[in-house]
């Protein structure tokens, strides 16, 4: 039977390194192309000996091919970044991969299913802002994130949308989080030691490519602002965005904001974006979307440093983020790494190593999330 993981890593590795399929062909000794096509597919098995060749003629270990605690060729990423050198970028994609693919693979072997439909918006670079907000909206009322919507978000797209949601703690402080899309799975990567505000901006925002991604699909780097940018697809996933995070109705209630002035503003603000679990800087920018601030008083107010960290003192305001870190990767994500080593798919130590945690640190990471501990533990 075929394997399409090696096929699949073969074409990655023949076209990193700049080869035909009639490059391969020749290599392998095969009559025509069309039998490396059939390999690459997963319609045709590499052979033992093809597979030793492979390796001694392409230059890549073994377990390049046939280790699934790893993804090669199979995941694409649009990383949501500020100032991260490309190297560390690279160096952390392969970290996220082996966790994905940790994922993958034992939700397969522990009978997990991929699900059978993908959802998506009807939206493509044409599209106005005005849509992409109006689908924003939708989003919130349809998913019933109700009156703080950043509070269900995560667990509407793993429950509702099987998106897998994992916290995470990057190599880089610089790294916000990314989409990943495999052919048959949807992941959103979010650097938990970021503020809860930047967290939910940047969970909607990735949710925004994993949903527009056949249409648009997004830049592999982008620069993790709440203002847009240059790039009009990720001037879109802000403004729908912002409209998940912030609905009209809830911001039009929360305040006369056009009879607001000065420090009555400012503290308006900040309480409202407390109260949404959001930045002050993109309620502001949401009320300008709304006309309920002009763009000169809104440029003026997010460049003031009373709404930085939501007009919290530094010190008060590390401490509560402290406080409200969520735990690493997710309740599902976890439930099933229990499953596979009680079931006896995968050892403590192994997904331990893949993890890049202590034995003792997995241990307080099921208590984290009130999982049952596996046997072993």
């Amino acid at each position: 039977m075929a394997n399409p993981l090696i096929g699949q890593r073969l074409k990655t590795l023949r076209e990193e390194k700049k080869l035909s399929q009639d490059d391969l062909a020749r290599l392998f000794g095969f009559k025509d192309r069309q039998t490396v096509s059939a390999i690459e597919t997963g319609e045709r098995r590499l052979s033992a000996d093809e597979l030793l060749l492979a390796v001694r003629e392409l230059g890549a270990p073994l377990d390049y091919f046939t280790d699934p605690f790893r993804l090669v060729g199979e995941g694409r990423f649009n990383w949501r970044q500020s100032n991260v050198p490309p190297a560390v970028l690279g160096a952390y994609e392969r970290v996220a991969g082996q966790i994905i693919a940790a994922f993958r693979t034992l939700g397969t072997e522990v009978g997990e299913k991929p699900p059978l439909v993908r959802h998506s918006l009807r939206l493509t670079k044409n599209s106005r802002f005005e849509d992409a907000a109006e689908a924003g909206e939708r989003f919130a009322a349809e998913h019933t994130l109700g009156d703080v919507p950043a509070q269900r978000l995560a667990e509407v797209m793993e429950r509702d949308l099987s998106i897998l949601v994992l916290m995470v703690t990057p190599s880089h402080a610089g790294v916000s989080g990314a989409a990943c899309r495999l052919p048959e799975l949807d992941v959103v990567l979010i650097n938990r030691d970021e503020v809860p505000g930047r967290r939910h901006f940047d969970l909607a925002h990735e949710l925004f490519h994993i949903l527009t991604w056949d249409a648009m699909p997004p830049v592999h780097v982008e620069d993790a602002t709440e203002t847009g940018g240059a790039n009009r697809v990720e001037q879109l996933a802000n403004s729908f965005a912002s409209a998940v995070l912030m609905p009209a109705r809830i911001v039009r209630e929360a305040a006369d904001w056009r009879s607001l002035r000065e420090d009555a503003l400012i503290a308006r603000l900040n309480a409202t974006a407390d109260r949404l679990e959001v930045t002050s800087s993109a309620l502001v920018w949401r009320l300008a979307s709304l006309e309920l601030l002009t763009k000169a008083d809104a440029r003026a107010i997010a460049a003031s440093e009373a709404i930085r960290n939501n007009g919290h003192p530094t010190g008060l305001f590390a401490d509560t983020r402290a406080a409200g870190r969520p735990a690493l990767f997710s309740k599902r994500f976890v439930e099933i790494v229990a499953r596979a080593v009680e079931e006896g798919r995968v050892s403590i130590r192994k997904i331990a190593g893949l993890l890049n945690l202590s034995v003792d640190d997995l241990g307080d990471l099921f208590a984290a999330h009130g999982v049952p501990a596996p046997y072993e533990l």
